[in-house]
């Protein structure tokens, strides 16, 4: 699945930004955590609406902030697939300007599957 999804559409509020005028951290963090979770369920075929077994977490995100994003910007951020291991999946996400296609951030992480009882990765191909 290397094609890209459109997996977050916002808006930075006022409320998101520091005293400098613009978007504070832990909010890029939110919205790419928000997006991720669209990415992860097109790729395992569920959402979080249903019980399951197994999860996701993720083990290392690193994010590069590009842009300035000041109140008022309106967002998307774009997701794909960059690697996928025996437990994991490593995946890029790159936040831009809806109207200018400006980019703001980027995003890479790798998250492993998980099983919520065993506490413990799992293979991917296992159901």
């Amino acid at each position: 699945m290397s094609k890209s999804l459109v997996t977050f559409v916002g808006v930075a509020h006022p409320w998101m930004c520091d005293v400098m005028g613009h978007m504070n951290v832990r909010h890029y963090a939110a919205m790419f955590d928000d997006a991720s979770f669209q990415l992860l369920g097109h790729v395992a075929g569920q959402d979080g609406s249903k019980a399951s077994a197994t999860g996701w977490a993720d083990v290392r995100t690193e994010i590069d902030y590009r842009h300035e994003t000041k109140a008022g910007s309106l967002l998307t951020i774009h997701s794909h697939v960059v690697k996928i291991g025996r437990t994991s999946i490593s995946f890029e996400q790159v936040m831009s300007g809806s109207l200018d296609g400006i980019v703001h951030a980027s995003s890479r992480t790798t998250s492993v599957r998980f099983d919520l009882a065993a506490r413990a990765s799992v293979a991917l191909d296992e159901p």
